[in-house]
């Protein structure tokens, strides 16, 4: 049942990644050089990566995994509708 959680919030955590990357929100221009000469499809490899480690950790029935992948998810949620409402 973890591993579908994760998974579920894994696609919601990607939907909001791209909501935000299309938005053109100017505080995406304050990042770092390193992300500009990277491009975004580097985030989204981080992005994978941190599914992928939630759902290994939950697979082994590591719970702090799923619950810091949730805290992860939940954060990011937040960031995400502050940034897409104007609040920032």
């Amino acid at each position: 049942m973890a591993i579908l959680i994760i998974f579920l919030l894994g696609i919601g955590n990607f939907a909001l990644h791209r909501a935000i990357m299309d938005s053109d929100h100017p505080l995406l221009d304050q990042m770092p050089w390193l992300y500009h000469a990277f491009s975004r499809r580097v985030s989204l490899v981080i992005e994978f990566l941190m599914l992928l480690g939630g759902l290994v950790l939950a697979s082994e029935g590591i719970l702090w995994g799923a619950l810091c992948y949730l805290a992860y998810s939940l954060l990011n949620a937040l960031s995400a509708w502050l940034i897409l409402s104007g609040r920032v």
